[in-house]
């Protein structure tokens, strides 16, 4: 029985990752801040034949990850993968005068990243064996006005998991980093509610077909590699002209 963990369990991708682990009879440590959401998480996954366990957790509490990841190692015998994907989005307010904003969306989704994974470390070199998985996204390759905190946090995690990899194989811990598109959950809003989006069941259930086969990077859905490969060869002053037109906002 495969024992996975992940952060952010309570909606979103994160939700439906659980809910396809557990239809798989996996037995799943379900961890975010909202406990309440979560233990409605878990009966799911309970009636679709998985073993919960629930964690309140805020991922930007480093002590309170390292008391959860010994926990969950306790309670389920052990660790084979890791899906660090809680994470937050939310505008820069670059014209705030404040920093309030943009430094919550880089500490929830870089210090919250290293936070969960790094506990489970020293576990799996010791077993020799494990995956650790971060939800990045296609902003790391292709920006957006208004959110280079996001952005920014997305491009960091997947050049922490392009360091480790090299190290980490050699114990035969995987390191995956997921790009997703536009997946339809709570963190996307405004402008972007209007393109095309995919359905977060139908995400998971390829993310963890590509968690299973252990691949470095991956960028869903595949029509994205398209869009990335025109925004680095397109001159920055027409980038910069369409994403602005596209994700125009009044500046007051």
């Amino acid at each position: 029985m495969k024992k996975i963990f992940i952060t952010g369990a309570s909606s979103g991708i994160g939700k439906s990752l659980a809910l396809a682990y557990a239809k798989k009879k996996c037995l799943i440590g379900l961890s975010s801040r909202r406990i309440e959401i979560l233990n409605d998480v878990s009966k799911e996954c309970k009636r679709l034949g998985g073993i919960p366990f629930v964690y309140e957790l805020d991922v930007q509490n480093s002590e309170q990850c390292e008391i959860v990841s010994n926990t969950f190692i306790k309670d389920a015998d052990g660790v084979d993968c890791v899906i660090a994907n809680a994470g937050i989005g939310g505008d820069d307010q670059i014209y705030s005068g404040s920093s309030k904003s943009i430094n919550n969306v880089l500490k929830t989704n870089i210090l919250g990243v290293t936070n969960t994974l790094m506990p489970f470390i020293p576990y799996m070199r010791e077993q020799r064996n494990g995956s650790l998985v971060c939800i990045s996204s296609v902003a790391s390759y292709v920006p957006l006005p208004f959110h280079g905190g996001y952005a920014s946090s997305k491009i960091a995690i997947r050049m922490i998991f392009d360091s480790w990899r090299p190290t980490l194989e050699r114990h035969n811990i995987r390191t995956i980093s997921i790009c997703p598109g536009f997946v339809d959950t709570p963190i996307v809003k405004g402008p972007a509610r209007k393109l095309p989006m995919r359905s977060p069941d139908k995400a998971a259930e390829k993310f963890i077909k590509v968690i299973a086969k252990g691949k470095n990077t991956y960028v869903y859905p595949w029509h994205y590699k398209i869009l990335i490969f025109i925004a680095n060869i397109v001159p920055k002053w027409l980038y910069n002209y369409v994403i602005r037109t596209v994700f125009h906002k009044p500046i007051n």
